[in-house]
């Protein structure tokens, strides 16, 4: 017995022999198309379709979606996502696609939605056949996320909703986007609704997905428009008010800490020149081995090997805090491990990063396009794009807030 499987049961130790037999007799093999470091970068139609491909042959193969109920498309299991994720890990698969749709979306259609808009919506998405986006961020609500003003108007059993989305990661794929609207304007929070809404139903009727271009020269998010765009009540998800209390279940799943496991979490790109693993600090080793220090290299300079030791142990913290938040009773008080595995995992990754482009020096200054550059550039890239990451789901300085105040009981700050 090892870490993996000490303290499955009975029914978990059956799941988790049948996704390892299933990986082994489906794994897909090497990429056929070169994949960015996420999903969230994903800008290129053939790699949006190959990763798909993916997400639809493990869903079938029972390995997506495990733990919702069967009368939704899921497999109707208890405690297994996690054991299905960390199976595709173990065995390299690529990532998933659909991770604003199994991440966010699904826990929260899931809670909130009608009967009807479950059995609807839910088996498209763990299938990938529908792929989502979140319709939060507007230019002026960001981290004040309750400041929107994109409007939704009631018309009979209709909603007629007019705005400007931002930062809208995968809505240039999108068929559907979870969406949190003003729908009074005289209170600010409870005077929002949420919706799910068609996108690309719409793109000719009133929305408009305009590309964003990041300072990595990709197109993962973009800004949405909206111009009378018809939202059938049904797809209202809660009461016309609620919307503050349903963004805060997408919230706490988006952040790792709902109760639901994000499928998206399970897979990772294979390890090959042009897909370093960048998040990991054996990738730092190895990268520090291959580059000149003096008469040696980096791996001998001690300046480097301290700090590879220090980022060894974080990364060693982070991952018996993931074997920690599988106990029940270590997750009752609000949540509090997977809300801190969001803060120090993604500053973890940019540390890493970080250290790279030290180790490499001034070849740090040669990107992805650069066949000199060493790790062919992955880890400037890995770099620029780890602000997102500490970004998204509320700043490491909101998620700290949000442990001081829930989880350590201090006072509001000012």
């Amino acid at each position: 017995m090892n870490d993996a499987t000490r303290g499955d049961t009975p029914e978990q130790a059956e799941y988790r022999a049948h996704c390892r037999e299933w990986l082994a007799a489906n794994h897909p093999g090497q990429p056929s198309v070169r994949l960015p470091l996420s999903a969230l970068e994903l800008s290129d139609p053939a790699a949006m379709s190959y990763l798909q491909d993916w997400q639809k042959s493990a869903y079938a193969g029972g390995l997506i979606g495990c733990d919702y109920p069967s009368e939704y498309g899921g497999g109707g299991r208890d405690h297994c996502q996690a054991i299905a994720n960390a199976e595709m890990h173990r065995a390299k698969t690529p990532y998933l696609p659909n991770i604003v749709g199994m991440g966010m979306a699904g826990p929260t259609i899931l809670h909130h939605a009608r009967e009807d808009v479950k059995a609807e919506l839910l088996p498209p998405l763990l299938s990938a056949e529908h792929i989502w986006c979140q319709g939060f961020s507007e230019p002026g609500a960001g981290s004040d996320l309750a400041s929107q003003s994109t409007f939704a108007e009631r018309d009979g059993d209709n909603w007629v909703v007019n705005g400007h989305k931002v930062w809208t990661s995968l809505a240039h794929f999108a068929d559907w986007m979870i969406l949190l609207c003003r729908t009074d304007k005289s209170d600010k929070y409870n005077g929002l609704s949420y919706f799910v809404l068609p996108i690309r139903g719409n793109l000719d009727k009133g929305v408009t997905v305009r590309p964003l271009i990041k300072i990595t020269g990709e197109t993962g998010f973009n800004e949405v428009l909206f111009d009378n765009v018809v939202v059938p009540d049904r797809y209202r998800l809660d009461a016309v008010g609620a919307g503050w209390k349903v963004a805060m279940t997408t919230l706490t799943h988006e952040r790792g800490a709902g109760a639901l496991v994000n499928p998206a979490s399970g897979g990772m790109v294979l390890e090959e020149e042009s897909a370093v693993n960048t998040g990991s600090v054996a990738s730092l080793i190895t990268l520090a081995k291959t580059q000149t220090r003096g008469d040696g290299t980096a791996a001998d300079d001690p300046v480097v090997r301290d700090e590879l030791v220090r980022l060894a142990i974080r990364e060693e913290a982070n991952r018996q805090n993931t074997r920690r938040a599988l106990v029940p009773a270590l997750t009752d008080h609000a949540n509090r491990i997977p809300l801190q595995s969001k803060v120090t995992g993604t500053e973890l990754r940019q540390d890493i990063a970080e250290l790279a482009l030290s180790i490499e020096g001034m070849a740090s200054t040669q990107y992805v396009a650069d066949e000199s550059a060493p790790a062919g550039g992955r880890f400037p890239l890995a770099y620029m794009n780890s602000f997102g990451g500490t970004i998204a789901a509320g700043t490491s300085e909101i998620q700290r807030n949000i442990l001081g105040e829930r989880v350590l009981g201090l006072a509001k700050s000012k």
